[in-house]
């Protein structure tokens, strides 16, 4: 008797390991199912893991976004795994019926959602402060408005969660770079000083025509005048002097030309003290190196460019048939 219970005791023991064997074995083929098979997401999604999370605030982020099925699955992974210290923060792209195996990847990988920040040419630091303080995914504000003219037009590529601080010195840093690198090419015999009197006349140039390919031009009739001692008379310079960079709406009149500012280059011989815009890599190259010619003056032409003069006569022709151009517009 006591040899067979100690029989049925071993078969018991037999039996239960592997009983035991295939229920373990069974969980783990269906966590490897859960683990390795598509995921229930059904379009590509961007999701947003905060810097800090837990392992299970990560999985319920994923969880909400429909990117996993299962919290538990995919948080005792990471504990048995070891990743659970070592998934990264930021935003990230989830293909349609990705994988837990592959979404592990791509946290692990930190390779996050690249956006992009467009800054387009002539606008003042007011307004490109005001347009990177409204860029969704930077952090942090922007309170002290850098000096005009320091920040260079372009497209930026930043990460959710990268400072608006840095993309402002990004910004001054290529500027700083693209000024030095073409300064170096100028023509020699340019009646500007230095870096800054260029980014201050390109700055000029850039405000007074949208046509690239008259920006040379406009650029040598500056050049003319500074070249003669002649004021440079820039509508734009006005619009500066009393905006300061602010919108800036309405018609310049005669009293508006006649306004003591420093910016007036109606009043104001040479330079006024400082950029009126932050100009792009063309206007400061039309400055740099301007076209030859012996053009004095310019107005609009009523069709988006202007007509060009080298003399008060032909100027003032120019100016007559703009305002023909004017009343048949009317």
């Amino acid at each position: 008797m006591i040899k067979r219970a100690k029989n049925d005791s071993r078969l018991f023991f037999l039996a239960w390991i592997l009983f035991s064997l295939a229920f373990f074995t069974r969980v783990a083929f269906w966590f490897w199912t859960e683990f390795t098979q598509p995921g229930p997401l059904i379009a590509k999604t961007n999701v947003v893991i905060p810097v800090g999370s837990s392992i299970k605030a990560i999985a319920c982020r994923l969880m909400e976004a429909g990117v996993i099925s299962h919290i538990s699955v995919f948080a005792l992974v990471a504990e048995v795994t070891g990743k659970a210290g070592i998934l990264k923060a930021g935003e990230f792209a989830f293909p349609a019926a990705v994988s837990q195996q592959s979404v592990f990847e791509i946290l692990e990988r930190g390779i996050a959602v690249v956006h992009h920040l467009t800054v387009a040419e002539g606008l003042s630091s007011i307004q490109v402060v005001a347009i990177i303080n409204a860029t969704e995914g930077l952090n942090g504000e922007i309170h002290d408005i850098p000096l005009e003219g320091t920040l260079l037009p372009e497209t930026y590529y930043y990460a959710y969660g990268d400072k608006r601080a840095d993309t402002v010195n990004r910004m001054r840093i290529a500027m700083d770079k693209k000024v030095h690198d073409l300064w170096k090419k100028r023509d020699q015999n340019l009646p500007i000083a230095n870096p800054k009197e260029a980014l201050i006349l390109a700055s000029i140039v850039e405000k007074e025509t949208k046509v690239e390919a008259e920006r040379p031009l406009v650029a040598s009739v500056f050049v003319n005048r500074l070249k003669f001692g002649m004021r440079l008379q820039a509508d734009t310079t006005v619009v500066y002097g009393i905006s300061r960079g602010k919108y800036f709406s309405r018609p310049l009149n005669k009293s508006d030309l006649r306004e003591q500012t420093p910016y007036n280059t109606y009043i104001i011989a040479g330079l006024p003290p400082g950029p009126i815009a932050n100009p792009g890599v063309a206007s400061i190259v039309a400055v740099l190196q301007p076209a030859k010619t012996d053009y004095l003056y310019f107005v609009a032409d009523g069709t988006g460019g202007h007509a060009f003069s080298n003399t008060l006569v032909g100027h003032n022709r120019n100016v007559r048939d703009w305002r023909k151009q004017q009343k048949k517009n009317i």
